[in-house]
């Protein structure tokens, strides 16, 4: 019990320090993107670009994020499992259950150590905890831009105009951007329907699997 009780200590630790580095990719998405708002709404004259560009660094840390995060989730997933088949009965029964085999399942993945989630899961849910918004303020900005300055639009046709940028017509843009939001949100009710799928059947049973 004592080397357990250290073992789980070691894994809240390294949960928590990934954790931390999860919140500085996010740091940098929001810093990146409120320059791209300074400067947009600098004057207005000046040009909506940034605001698509920003998307490029958006997507770049997303995918840092979500590599990060699926390392996060291995010591997160042990932690857990630690609370609830070891922790959570010693404390309520006094009985840790040893026949369910989940210390089998813990020290296979010790042993052969992997990602308890794929990449794309992953994505999804850096999405929904945070950059579906990030999105969302991008998309908003964007749009505010371009009917607000260097005044406001008389028509829709007016506004479509306004987002061309450079020799790339502002319908192409818009649809572009559209395609761009429902991409992200997309992977993010994917994974959303999935890891509620995949709750339901760990509810079923207890020591099955990790992550």
């Amino acid at each position: 019990m004592g080397a357990l009780a250290h073992l789980y200590r070691g894994e809240v630790y390294r949960s928590t320090m990934w954790r931390t580095r999860l919140d500085t990719t996010t740091n940098w998405s929001v810093v990146t993107l409120g320059v791209a708002l300074s400067i947009s709404y600098a004057a207005p004259q000046a040009s909506p670009l940034p605001l698509v560009l920003v998307g490029v660094l958006i997507m770049l840390f997303l995918v840092l994020e979500a590599r990060r995060y699926r390392y996060f989730n291995v010591w997160r997933a042990r932690a857990r499992w630690m609370e609830t088949h070891f922790y959570a009965p010693m404390l309520i029964e006094g009985d840790l259950h040893m026949e369910e085999d989940w210390q089998g399942v813990l020290a296979e993945d010790y042993l052969r150590p992997r990602y308890h989630v794929s990449f794309l899961v992953a994505v999804g849910r850096r999405i929904r905890r945070n950059y579906l918004w990030i999105l969302l303020i991008q998309a908003l900005a964007f749009a505010g831009k371009i009917i607000v300055h260097p005044a406001p639009t008389a028509s829709v046709a007016e506004a479509v105009e306004r987002a061309s940028i450079g020799p790339v017509p502002g319908a192409v843009i818009i649809a572009l951007g559209g395609v761009y939001i429902a991409s992200w949100s997309g992977v993010a009710l994917w994974s959303w329907h999935r890891d509620r799928t995949a709750g339901r059947r760990a509810g079923k049973s207890r020591a099955s699997s990790m992550g």
